[in-house]
């Protein structure tokens, strides 16, 4: 059981989580490469996770307020400043990502899909809601953007009227982005000339406005923006997702500022070591080629500073993981669920119970109950 000392910080920590709505450039609480941080909670395990039947505990909600029903979970732009994403509690090291979803359509409306690391590695899918018929494909690594020629425009014909199931498979040797079974882009180590994202990643997804008045001229053009909110409002939907880390361990650390794999260690557990075991993506086809490479974001046209992201969301780091920790005693289920491991499945103390629906959240996050 969870002392009540634990409880009443997890009842504060679920307060700022519910309550929060954050609007700033997205950005990383602590460069690994600039001093020394805490480690990375790792998955370390593969999860499906089922959105049609509410929330889950392994991924928290920030810029605004997904909600669930039949169809997933949804991502609901209506204003200037709507932002809501998910983020996962969780880091893993190489894996794969399955998100089965629909984009939001609109001018300037932009849904993502990005796998991002302590030192700005990234990974990104990106719909923007002017095109139903693409996907953009983007990387970054350490946040560098001395060049803006990794973008490519993928297919994805019908993104935002059909659940379409979208894959990032990552390894050590080359990052495959897939549509619907098919792979679209391939980039290996040696292809990435030294720009190769290789560090842990949390898994982010949700929607915003690219197109918001509010934004850089180069986000705005990047999103074929201005949003006109009156035609709205603009929604993605997400319906589940899977996860799996090619890693093991607790946590992932990392041993020096060189931004390697080789410098990241596992507490308790083993680089690549579910490598080959999580399961293999069902490969239906190969795409043609890029239907052409993206304009993106000219250079200060998107987050500033050594540690702003360079995708544009407008989501701040509240939804880190190191800050909606798993606590001790408690367990991620296949499911995707934080449940009390066997032997900590007690009740919390009466006089929490008194907080009433603050307990209701934390329960249903904990559980995958609505409240």
């Amino acid at each position: 059981m969870l002392p009540f000392t634990r409880w009443r910080a997890a009842g504060a920590a679920a307060v700022a989580m519910l309550s929060s709505v954050a609007f700033g450039q997205t950005w990383t609480a602590c460069n690994p490469l600039h001093t020394t941080c805490p480690p990375d909670p790792a998955l370390g395990m593969t999860i499906n996770v089922d959105f049609t039947k509410g929330q889950v505990g392994t991924f928290v909600g920030s810029g605004g307020s997904p909600t669930y029903g039949d169809g997933g979970v949804s991502f609901t732009v209506a204003k200037s400043g709507d932002a809501p994403q998910l983020n996962s509690v969780f880091y893993i090291m190489f894996g794969r990502v399955e998100v089965t979803m629909k984009a939001a359509p609109g001018n300037g409306i932009v849904s993502s899909l990005v796998l991002q690391s302590d030192d700005l590695d990234e990974i990104d899918f990106e719909w923007l809601g002017h095109d139903s018929s693409t996907v953009q494909t983007n990387y970054f690594s350490k946040g560098q953007t001395t060049s803006y020629n990794r973008g490519q425009f993928n297919p994805a014909p019908n993104n935002q009227a059909e659940y379409i199931t979208y894959t990032i498979d990552w390894t050590s040797e080359r990052i495959v982005w897939y549509v619907g079974g098919t792979a679209v882009r391939t980039l290996t180590y040696s292809d990435a000339a030294g720009e190769y994202p290789q560090t842990p990643m949390q898994v982010k997804f949700g929607a915003w406005s690219g197109g918001d008045p509010a934004n850089s001229p180069g986000t705005i053009e990047w999103a074929h923006g201005p949003t006109d909110y009156s035609k709205g409002p603009f929604t993605m939907l997400a319906k589940s997702a899977t996860v799996s880390d090619y890693s093991t361990g607790k946590s992932y650390s990392y041993s020096d500022n060189s931004g390697t794999w080789q410098s990241i260690k596992s507490d308790g557990g083993e680089i690549n070591g579910n490598l080959g075991k999580a399961g293999q993506v069902a490969v239906t086809a190969t795409a043609a080629a890029a239907t052409g490479s993206s304009p993106s974001v000219p250079a200060g046209g998107i987050g500033k500073g050594s540690t702003a992201t360079q995708t544009g969301w407008p989501w701040e780091g509240t939804g880190s993981a190191k800050s909606n920790p798993v606590p001790d005693g408690w367990i991620i289920t296949p499911e995707g669920k934080i449940v009390p491991s066997s032997s900590n499945a007690m009740k919390p103390p009466n006089a929490f119970l008194l907080a009433g629906p603050l307990v209701m959240a934390i329960l249903a996050l904990a559980g995958g109950r609505r409240p």
